[in-house]
């Protein structure tokens, strides 16, 4: 007999099953519009909708998939799950296809709406990714399998690391900044120096064909030459025109030469020797050059504002205790209308200010910044056409450690027609130079 009531528990089951499957469904908005071609009939075709999987925005997981869409006579409508309020990265690449040629793709972010909505509120350009921002966590060097290991077998900057330098490996294994001026030459163990060797300066001397001094009778290995080679390396030695090899036939120490006893000259034997080598006597090969750093016109200006006209960068590193910066300008001013002023800074620090009347027609001078430990000392002069000349000094702190900026400005004292002109600047360092 059947058990009516077990039959309606049964209904009413199936009926909050059926229920609960209507209430997991995702709320759809309605795409609806007609296509034209650009000639005004309407579009028939295939519409093809792919899409990878997200999830939307009433936490409803859409499973990647397509859909195929036929569009007859223009008429469009589609039911698609919003993209807007979905995960990062939701969206609907739509291909429109008609004769079985595919005539273009679009891009569609589907905005939540109870009301249909047309093509063209849900295009977007290719490549747009319309949602919200992504959920971000940190990554710590630890999550990355390996990155620990990698980051510490390289070598991490040392306290001396400075962009521009030269880079050297320090004692513990960390990239340092090769110390020493720009006209030194850099060693194998980092350490830097004069080019050439001890007192080679940079116009080291040569000693070509110079015969070494010693007996050659078949017995003697000692024979010396009349200087130095600076660098060793630079020594050629010829034994009957025959090359001899430095560490194989024969050492050098200083300006002594040593033969192997396999390489010993015999009687009759001819050596020659070709060198260069650092002349203590000779100012050319000893002495440290000028430098020219900056060499330049400047730009003009008929500004009442204080304004750049040009500048001469000195690298980080380039000056040192003892080294001389000369810094040398030519203002014009054009017009009659009004005065003007030039201006000199090296960093922060103001060296020259020189105001001349609207009648002058030309501002002059030099200034000279000398570096001493953690300081410098500078002294300008000024001058020009009609106005007498005058002079300065003073003191400044700049870290000359790092780059440092000469700045030359100027500036009229009244709006016109007038104008002011760096017409040529030069910047000299001038290193130091020991010569007791």
């Amino acid at each position: 007999m059947l058990d009516w009531k077990r039959m309606a528990r049964l209904v009413a089951l199936a009926a909050g099953v059926g229920c609960g499957v209507a209430e997991a469904q995702p709320a759809l908005t309605t795409i609806q519009d007609v296509l034209y071609r650009a000639d005004g009939t309407r579009f028939s075709g295939t519409m093809f909708i792919t899409y990878n999987s997200f999830q939307a925005g009433d936490t409803s997981n859409i499973a990647t998939a397509s859909l195929t869409l036929p569009i007859v006579n223009g008429v469009l409508r589609v039911q698609l799950a919003p993209t807007t309020t979905a995960s990062a990265g939701a969206q609907y690449s739509v291909r429109y296809n008609s004769r079985g040629v595919d005539q273009f793709t679009e891009v569609w972010a589907v905005p939540p709406s109870a009301l249909p909505v047309r093509v063209r509120d849900v295009r977007v350009s290719t490549g747009v990714v319309v949602g919200p921002a992504p959920v971000t966590t940190p990554i710590q060097i630890s999550d990355v399998n390996g990155l620990q290991n990698e980051l510490a077998v390289r070598p991490m900057d040392g306290v001396g690391f400075t962009p521009g330098r030269a880079a050297v490996i320090n004692s513990a294994g960390q990239i340092d900044g090769a110390a020493g001026t720009l006209s030194d030459c850099v060693r194998v163990d980092g350490s830097s120096g004069p080019c050439g060797g001890s007192g080679g300066g940079l116009m080291p001397s040569f000693s070509d064909n110079e015969v070494p001094a010693g007996l050659v009778n078949g017995s003697n290995t000692a024979f010396a030459l009349a200087y130095p080679p600076s660098p060793a390396a630079s020594l050629s030695l010829y034994r009957n025109g025959l090359f001899m090899r430095q560490g194989v036939d024969y050492s050098v120490t200083g300006n002594q030469l040593t033969f192997f006893v396999v390489a010993t000259p015999q009687t009759g034997d001819l050596l020659v020797a070709s060198y260069r080598y650092g002349n203590s006597s000779n100012p050319l090969g000893s002495l440290t050059q000028p430098q020219v750093v900056c060499s330049a016109v400047g730009s003009s200006t008929s500004s009442t504002a204080l304004t750049s006209l040009g500048t001469c960068t000195i690298p980080a590193g380039l000056l040192g205790t003892g080294d001389r910066l000369e810094v040398q300008y030519q203002y014009s001013h054009s017009g009659v209308g009004t005065g003007f002023t030039g201006e000199v800074h090296v960093g922060g620090t103001t060296v020259v200010s020189r105001a001349a009347p609207a009648t002058e027609t030309l501002v002059v001078g030099h200034t000279a910044f000398g570096i001493f430990s953690g300081a410098q000392v500078w002294d300008s002069q000024s001058w020009g056409s009609g106005i007498a000349a005058a002079s300065g000094a003073g003191s400044g702190t700049e870290d000359t450690t790092q780059a440092l900026t000469v700045d030359f400005r100027g500036l009229l004292a009244a709006t016109g027609t007038d104008s002011v002109t760096l017409r040529n600047f030069t910047v000299v360092r001038y290193p130091a130079q020991t010569n007791p």
